[in-house]
């Protein structure tokens, strides 16, 4: 399955990636997501995308994008 985790800031999703690629032994990507219906680039949001993770891996996940005022979407 697929995890997004959502950031407001590139910054933190890059800070993000770093770590999970620690834990993972694979870098995750980063993209950019405007946000459907609207045209303003200030819109965007930024997204570490994940996948297969362990279901008790989540947690950490979890806590780790809350730290950075993200969150997870599966």
């Amino acid at each position: 399955m697929r995890h997004l985790l959502v950031f407001a800031d590139r910054d933190d999703a890059e800070e993000v990636a770093e770590t999970l690629e620690e834990w993972l032994g694979q870098p995750p990507r980063v993209v950019r997501e405007t946000l459907a219906g609207e045209d303003d680039a200030e819109d965007a949001q930024w997204v570490v995308v994940i996948e297969e993770v362990d279901d008790a891996f989540l947690g950490r996940v979890d806590a780790l994008a809350e730290q950075y005022d993200g969150w997870r979407e599966s």
